[in-house]
């Protein structure tokens, strides 16, 4: 595999940062300890510029090339967050966290975007500028959202913006991606369904939650095979169903619903959201109770620009001899948030065999560092080639 010398070099030393963070995870946006640790990477490389507290804990880094007279501005991010999850690998460097492991490989996203920032500081054989971008509270809490409205774009003059994730199951240092829509949208829902308990033995004298809550789990099933296009995706799960009474004898007053719901268009999700309501409000009505529906919308459909995914799919052929068509994928990612601000392009990079990202016994495979940090590097210095 074709990957940069001084990458290859620097393994050793990016592989002892990844081990370091994932030994000290942190959930969402208390991110300080691996924020502090990118901060003084990143000085010590020699940045131009080095910013903190860009959405709440996120890092920025500035590398001006050997020239800037292109005027381009190209942005790369990775996530700094962990999960939290209670390990299970049995590694010598396991988290030392109760309950905060990086399940979803973002301690080597990290290390790999500081490896190949290390590389554009010593090198700088490319006419522009970098913006290295580390981002907390992936998991969940938006922080892609919250450096964007904090000016991440604006402040830093981003014209294109690139991101990368370890793929388990893909073979280690290849790579995939697909234009437009790409990761799902992903919202939650809370259901709060009131009938009139009463004895078990007497269903005749209540208005039970629990055949509402039932007939509304199967009607919301329809959503997706009756009311949308069978060509579209659509995944709609009510993943908790809770009674007010945990009784053999009693028929509850209440019943306490909640769920996802993942699509991949924006129609797509105004329907789902409208025939939530619908179905939810009228079966229970129809069964003589009341249901209110809590509708959070959560990331938006993440979609690679055309042009800057084709150039991608180049990049990684570069590296690796091949770069395949990736699945749509019904997971979330806020890295949609940047794409929606800029054109950009999101990328998946093998893990190899391992256990599934979110996954007690996973970890991100170290011998994926040379081909992630050669693609960060190389993105730059071919879209932004020296004159």
């Amino acid at each position: 595999m074709p990957v940069k010398n001084r990458l290859a070099e620097l393994h050793d030393d990016i592989t002892a940062w990844r081990h370091d963070i994932h030994e000290h995870p942190e959930i969402l946006f208390e991110t300080h300890r691996t924020s502090a640790l990118v901060a003084k990477k990143l000085r010590e490389f020699g940045c131009d510029d080095v910013v903190e507290g860009i959405g709440r804990t996120g890092v920025v880094g500035v590398i001006k090339g050997n020239a800037t007279g292109s005027g381009k501005v190209l942005g790369l991010r990775a996530d700094m967050d962990a999960l939290p999850i209670h390990e299970q690998t049995g590694l010598s460097y396991a988290s030392k966290t109760d309950n905060a492991m990086h399940a979803c490989g973002h301690d080597g996203h990290t290390a790999m975007l500081l490896g190949a920032a290390q590389y554009l500081s010593e090198t700088r054989n490319f006419d522009g500028t970098v913006v290295v971008i580390f981002q907390p509270a992936e998991e969940g809490g938006g922080g892609g959202r919250e450096m964007c409205e904090d000016g991440l774009m604006e402040r830093f003059g981003i014209q294109e913006v690139y991101g990368m994730h370890n793929w388990p199951g893909q073979p280690v240092g290849s790579f995939a991606i697909r234009p437009g829509a790409f990761f799902a949208a992903t919202d939650q829902f809370e259901i709060l369904i009131e009938g009139l308990g009463g004895h078990a033995a007497k269903p005749h004298e209540t208005a039970d939650p629990t055949i509402m809550g039932s007939q509304i789990v199967m009607g919301m099933q329809t959503i997706a095979s009756r009311n949308a296009d069978p060509v579209d995706q659509l995944v709609v799960s009510v993943t908790s169903f809770e009674t007010s009474s945990k009784a053999f004898n009693v028929i509850p007053q209440r019943v306490h619903l909640k769920g996802t719901v993942r699509t991949m268009s924006a129609e797509m999700r105004v329907l789902a959201e409208k025939r939530i309501h619908e179905i939810c409000e009228g079966t229970a009505t129809a069964l003589g109770g009341k249901a209110e529906v809590v509708y959070h919308r959560g990331y938006p459909v993440m979609v690679n620009a055309e042009a800057q995914t084709e150039f991608a799919a180049d990049v990684a052929k570069s590296i690796s001899g091949q770069c395949d068509e990736a699945p749509l994928v019904m997971g979330g990612e806020d890295f949609a948030y940047l794409l929606e601000e800029r054109p950009g392009a999101y990328i998946l990079v093998g893990n190899g065999d391992t256990a599934m990202v979110h996954h007690p016994e996973y970890n991100f495979n170290d011998d994926a560092i040379p081909a992630g940090c050669s693609w960060w590097a190389e993105i730059v210095e071919q879209r932004m080639p020296a004159s």
